[in-house]
C-alpha cells in the first residue's frame, strides 16, 4: 500500500535528482511545479482529500484524514448558483453556448453552474473541463454524472476556443519566481540540498542568486524583501486570450491590485501551504503533502489579458460581484445552515474581500452583472 510518507520519499528522491542535475540549484518555481504537479506524486496528481469542510472525519471510532481546504463551492451550493446568473448572461451577449471550466476541483462549482443554468432555461450545447489531475477527474465524473451528456474533459486547449471561461482559485496554484532583495541587492529565490541535515526529515533548503529579474514596480525602501512574480499565471492569461475568439472570462482568486501587491510593508511575501485546514510558510518540508499557493497580481493579469486582446469587463471583490448576481435573494429562501456558510462569502473578515473577482471580454464591450457596483477597475 502506497503512504504519503512513500510518496514524499519518492518526490523528494525525483526533485534531489533535478536539482543534482541542474548544478545543485532550482528555482522555485520549478520546485513548486513539482510539488504539485508532478505525475503520481505530486500535490494534484494523487488521490488524497483536498476539498473539504473538515481536516479529518470520524469512522468505526477512528479518525481518518480529510481535507486539506475549502474553496467557496464546496462551502456553499450558492456560490456556483449566483456565478451562473452571471455566465447565462456572457452567454446571451456573446452569442455562444459553451463553459470551460480550469482546474474544476471537486466538481461542485461545474455542478452548481449546470444546475443553474438548466433552471434558468439557458442554452448550452457543451461544458468542458480542463484539469490535468487524473485523481480529481475521477471524482468530476462521479458528482456529474447527471450531466453527462453534456460534460467532457480535454488536456489541451484548441487552437480557437468560444465561449465563457471559469477558473476559480486557479492562478494563485501557479508556479511563481520568488525575488529577494537582500542588503539592497535582488536575487532569485530557488532550493537547494541540505548538506548538514537528517535525510529522513528535510532535504531543502533556500539558495539565493544575484539576479536582472525585478518585480514590475520599484518597492520603496532599502529593507530586506521579499515577494513573488508570476510569468506562468500571466502567460497562461495571454494564452486564453489568444485562443478566445469570442466569448468572456471571469477569474476568482485571492490577491492584490499591483501596489498593494508590492507595498514596502509586504515584505514576507505571500507563499503559503495548506495541510489540514492548517496554514504555514515552509513549501520545502512535506512536498506532495500539501498545496503551496501565492496571491495573485491581478494588475499583472488584466494586463496579461490587455496584451491578448482581452478587455477588462470589471474588477471587484467577491461580496460586491455575488451580490450583484443575486446572492441574497437565493439566500433568503435558503435553509438556515446554507445561510449561515454563505454568509462567510460575502463577510469582510472572510472571503468577502479577501477574494477578488476579475472579468474579462473578447469581442465588444458590455455591462456585466457582477460589476455593476463596486467595480474597482481604476485600482488596477
Amino acid at each position: 500500500m502506497t503512504t504519503p510518507q512513500s510518496l514524499t520519499s519518492d518526490l523528494a528522491d525525483q526533485i534531489t535528482q533535478a536539482i543534482l542535475d541542474t548544478g545543485g540549484w532550482m528555482g522555485f518555481d520549478r520546485f513548486m511545479s513539482q510539488a504539485l504537479y508532478q505525475p503520481g506524486l505530486g500535490y494534484y496528481a494523487h488521490d488524497s482529500a483536498k476539498f473539504g469542510m473538515l481536516p479529518y472525519s470520524v469512522q468505526n471510532g477512528a479518525r481518518v484524514a480529510g481535507s486539506d481546504f475549502v474553496t467557496a463551492p464546496e462551502l456553499s451550493p450558492l456560490f456556483g448558483w449566483a456565478l451562473a446568473k452571471q455566465v447565462a448572461q456572457a452567454l446571451l451577449v456573446t452569442g455562444t453556448r459553451e463553459v470551460w471550466e480550469f482546474g474544476a476541483g471537486s466538481g461542485a462549482l461545474a455542478l452548481q453552474v449546470l444546475q443553474a443554468l438548466q433552471a434558468l432555461g439557458t442554452p448550452l450545447d457543451r461544458y468542458t473541463l480542463v484539469d490535468i489531475s487524473g485523481s480529481l477527474r475521477e471524482r468530476q465524473r462521479a458528482t456529474l454524472g447527471t450531466f453527462a451528456d453534456c460534460v467532457r474533459w480535454v488536456d489541451a486547449l484548441p487552437a480557437t476556443l468560444q465561449g465563457v471561461i471559469l477558473g476559480n482559485e486557479v492562478l494563485d496554484a501557479m508556479p511563481v519566481k520568488l525575488l529577494a532583495r537582500v542588503n539592497n541587492i535582488w536575487h532569485e529565490r530557488g532550493v537547494a540540498l541540505a548538506t548538514d541535515a537528517d535525510p529522513q526529515t528535510q532535504r531543502f533548503v533556500w539558495q539565493d542568486r544575484i539576479t536582472d529579474l525585478r518585480p514590475p514596480m520599484e518597492v520603496a525602501g532599502e529593507h530586506d524583501y521579499l515577494t513573488e512574480i508570476h510569468p506562468q499565471g500571466e502567460s497562461f492569461v495571454r494564452t486564453l486570450g489568444d485562443k478566445l475568439e469570442r466569448g468572456a472570462a471571469f477569474l476568482i482568486d485571492y490577491g492584490f491590485p499591483q501596489a498593494e501587491y508590492y507595498h514596502p510593508q509586504r515584505h514576507m511575501g505571500t507563499v503559503m501551504c495548506h495541510k489540514a485546514h492548517q496554514v504555514d510558510d515552509n513549501p520545502l518540508a512535506d512536498v506532495g503533502q500539501k498545496d503551496i499557493t501565492a496571491h495573485v497580481n491581478f494588475t499583472g493579469v488584466a494586463v496579461a489579458g490587455n496584451d491578448a486582446d482581452l478587455g477588462v469587463l470589471g474588477y471587484c471583490n467577491q461580496a460586491h460581484f455575488l451580490i450583484n448576481c443575486g446572492l441574497l435573494q437565493q439566500m433568503a429562501v435558503a435553509d438556515l445552515p446554507v445561510r449561515v456558510n454563505t454568509q462567510k462569502l460575502i463577510m469582510e473578515h472572510e472571503m468577502g474581500e479577501f477574494f477578488k473577482v476579475i472579468g474579462f471580454y473578447k469581442g465588444e464591450p458590455w455591462q456585466a452583472l457582477g460589476f455593476t457596483h463596486g467595480d474597482k477597475t481604476h485600482t488596477l
